[in-house]
């Protein structure tokens, strides 16, 4: 049931996007609709992605978000939600990443799945996910919600294509039959001092878990998660605020350091 019609996505899918390219602020836009409803959030998000490729950007893959019982809980959604993610968002190990392009990014730790096979939902559990990656690694993700004063919905943020804006991975690839990525701990330093520690259990009890829930997710719009994928977890730790001279430092235990900077 959408509660707009294709017009106003069309809009607000470019309302959005510029939005991200341009780095300004926005208020949140179910304020405007407040009829929107999940399907309608997913269809300006969907449009925004074809009109980024559609300017010869390639989606390189995806990420998953609100991965957290406790973030969940406090935003009250019964599900994680999801983004895209664009060739021009990542970085590698080390880079110099331009705060002015940004709004007010903060970073969180992730585990990285490369997969080697399709994965299609609905019905796609924890194995199928173990079976069809072909490597873990490490990212930071860093995270930039465009709406002013962080004040947004689930709804809103999905539109926003789940406050994705630039991602570092580098590090180790690893078999994931290697790891206990349950157990497999996290330090985040910035400036050389530690601000977060964490467990890939934070994500959903185990990041594989995210990554069935996001194929099934693609599936009731009848997309398919394809092999080659490079796919973000969700946060093993709380995201931190960053700012220009920043250096951030996160330690992945078996899977290396990803070091940046803000500048």
């Amino acid at each position: 049931m959408m509660a707009l019609d294709k017009k106003i996505i069309d809009e607000l899918a470019i309302h959005c996007e510029k939005a991200e390219v341009e780095a300004y602020e926005i208020t949140k836009i179910t304020d405007d609709y407040p009829e929107m409803t999940y399907e309608d959030a997913y269809d300006i998000q969907w449009k925004a992605r074809a009109n980024k490729e559609a300017k010869g950007h390639k989606i390189v893959g995806m990420k998953m978000g609100l991965t957290s019982q406790a973030k969940m809980k406090q935003m009250g959604v019964p599900n994680p939600c999801y983004g895209y993610l664009a060739d021009y968002f990542a970085y590698g190990d080390g880079a110099e990443i331009k705060i002015d392009e940004l709004i007010h990014p903060k970073v969180e730790a992730e585990i990285a799945f490369v997969l080697k096979d399709d994965l299609t939902g609905p019905g796609c559990h924890i194995g199928d996910v173990l079976a069809a990656t072909d490597f873990v690694m490490p990212a930071v993700e860093i995270i930039d919600s465009r709406y002013k004063d962080f004040k947004f919905d689930l709804k809103s943020v999905i539109a926003d294509n789940s406050s994705s804006s630039r991602y570092v991975t580098g590090g180790r690839m690893r078999d994931i039959k290697d790891l206990d990525l349950k157990t497999l701990g996290v330090v985040m330093e910035i400036n050389g001092e530690v601000v977060q520690l964490g467990a890939g259990a934070a994500v959903l009890g185990h990041p594989a878990t995210a990554i069935a829930m996001l194929a099934n997710m693609m599936g009731e719009r009848g997309e398919i998660l394809k092999a080659g994928s490079y796919i973000l977890s969700g946060a093993i730790t709380a995201a931190m605020s960053v700012k220009k001279g920043d250096n951030v430092t996160v330690k992945f235990q078996d899977l290396g350091t990803l070091t940046m900077k803000f500048v």
